[in-house]
Formats: structure tokens, sequence, C-alpha cells
């Protein structure tokens, strides 16, 4: 079983300010909107591919920063996703295609590295140019399947070599932390989804944690009497619980492991293989000045093998004093 921990992290790699087209905006079953963290850990798997081994850099978790974003839709009340009739088969009638909903984002990444022995003594000017070098290479590759377009700000990408010290890293943080405003980073808040069936099973001792992630993730209006006898419809949305999200955060095992080449279709003859489906925990969108640490800010993928629990993870919700549950995900 993998450790369920933000490995050890020895620099930050600020990515600034990325436009990225028609993006994948359904990245479950159940929800839609901004990619979950899975596209983006996906994402840092390619680029350390892409830059080789002789980069000496290890991608180990990645922070999502949303500076601003554009759902393809139309409608007021029901939202649609406008969709494309492209291509057509050769009789010139519409191909049997359904497209995914799109996304236009504006974005920056905070990626978490482990760098080589020639990387940790490379000089400020060194790092300077590797920094571009990854930036110019993120540009080649697909995020959440969209496109990145050329970008107009004048941030340039920057890696950080962190310190030793903890107070030393907290100053580099907080200098950091001004490069990522405005905006809004996406944090774990798998407690909360706990804390609200506590409080379900209060009124409805069967509830389940479906039942909870069901409420939280959609406004309820109630009939409540007023004070003059009338009817007055409230939602359960009260004020102060921050901009809460259904997120995907994983998959779960359908299936047992099979061997590399026993199942036909798969992407390769060499991996193993299992089917799986998702998993659905909540988030939080949260200005990155309330974020003390950088830990809190990184999403970083696990696994557990024996369970079959593929997921991403993020600190954010162990730096309070709420009760930290390891799994609180709903399939």
């Amino acid at each position: 079983m993998s450790q369920r921990k933000l490995p050890d992290i020895d620099a930050l790699l600020h990515i600034p300010q990325l436009s990225v087209q028609n993006a994948n905006a359904i990245s479950g079953p159940h929800s839609w909107g901004h990619p979950g963290p899975t596209h983006f850990t996906g994402l840092m798997t390619a680029l350390e591919r892409k830059l080789g081994p002789a980069c000496g850099l290890h991608f180990v978790a990645v922070g999502i920063v949303s500076h601003g974003y554009q759902a393809q839709t139309y409608g007021d009340y029901v939202q649609r996703f406008k969709l494309t009739r492209n291509p057509v088969g050769k009789d010139g009638a519409t191909a049997a295609i359904v497209e995914e909903g799109r996304i236009h984002l504006q974005l920056s990444l905070l990626f978490g590295l482990q760098l080589d022995e020639a990387r940790r003594a490379a000089t400020d000017e060194e790092l300077d140019g590797l920094a571009h070098k990854v930036g110019r290479t993120l540009q080649t590759l697909r995020i959440a399947g969209g496109s990145v377009l050329p970008g107009h700000s004048r941030l340039q990408p920057r890696l950080i070599r962190l310190d030793e010290s903890e107070d030393v890293r907290a100053q580099q943080f907080r200098r950091l932390r001004r490069y990522l405003l405005p905006g809004y980073a996406l944090v774990a808040r798998d407690e909360l989804l706990h804390a609200h069936l506590a409080t379900l099973r209060q009124e409805a001792p069967d509830a389940t944690l479906l039942d909870a992630w069901l409420d939280l993730s959609r406004i309820n209006h109630r009939p409540v009497l007023g004070d003059e006898g009338r009817i007055e419809w409230q939602h359960g949305r009260a004020g102060g619980r921050g901009w809460i999200v259904p997120l995907p955060v994983g998959y779960g095992a359908l299936s047992p492991l099979y061997g590399a080449g026993s199942v036909v279709g798969t992407r390769d003859d060499c991996t193993p293989v299992r089917f799986v489906e998702s998993l659905y925990s909540l988030g939080e969108w949260l200005s990155p000045h309330r974020i003390s640490d950088y830990r809190q800010l990184l999403w970083y993928p696990t696994h557990d093998a024996e369970r079959g629990v593929y997921r991403c993870r993020n600190d954010y919700q162990a730096a309070n004093p709420t009760e930290h549950h390891s799994l609180g995900v709903i399939a």
C-alpha cells in the first residue's frame, strides 16, 4: 500500500497564467465543470516523461489555481453544452459521435519537485533556464484534453529551491503566493462529507455517504412556516461554508487486476489492467492568501493495491481541527 502523505519536496515550480481552450468539462459521470485533480496529476506524469530523465526533475505533486473559466454552455435555468456535429460520414450524414462538454480555462499550476544531485547544486540562472524549458514543453501537451494557447502574462515560470529551514520555506511560499492572486485554489474537504453525514443521521439513521454527498452537491429548498403563518421557501446552503463543490478524486476497482495482455482492446500489452469506477468527495475553491503552507495546496496520487483504490489526495483538511478521515470517498 502506498504512503498516504505528501512525499518530501525539494523545489516548487510555478507555471503562471496558462490559457487552455476546449478542456474536458465532464470529469466524471455525476458532475461537470472544472477538470478534477486526476487530469492534472496525469499531466504531471506526461510532462515528466516528455522531459526525460536527463532533466533531473521528478514531479510528485501539483497545485491547481483557477483565475477564470468559461463553460461552453447556453441556456438560462437549464444549461446545455455547445456541441459540434463533425465529422460527417462518407454519405454526408452526421457521424454517431457524442462530443464531450468543453470549457475554457485560465489557470496557474504549482508543481512539487524532487531534484537530483546536479539540480540541487545548480545556480539560480540554471534553474531559471530549466523552468523556461519546462514551460515551453508544457505548451506542447494537452491539459484535460484542451489546447494550451500562447499566454499574454508578463510572469515567467519560476523554479524555487526550498530551504531546509521550515521558517524560510514559509517565507518563500508567502512570496510565491502573491503571484497566485487573484484566483482560487482547489483543496480537498473530505471531512465535511463525514460531518454532514452525522448531521443527516440525526433525522434519518439510515442515511449514507451518498445521501450526504448529494445533499451537499445541490441547493435544497425547503418550506418553512413564517411568523405570520405563511410558508416561506429557504435554501439549505448556509452562509460562511465557502465554495464547496462535488469532486471526482480517483477510481475504485470493480474487478481483480488482470495480467498484461489478458484483456483484449487495452492500450498496450505490457501493463496490467483492471476495470474501475469514479470515486467522489468534496472540494473547495479557496483564495490562495488563506493557505499558509504550500503542502496544503498540492495534490498527489496514491494507491491502495489491496483495496483497489487509486485516488488523489490533498493535505489541506489535515491542517484543520476537524477529524481527518483517510478515505472520505463514495463510488
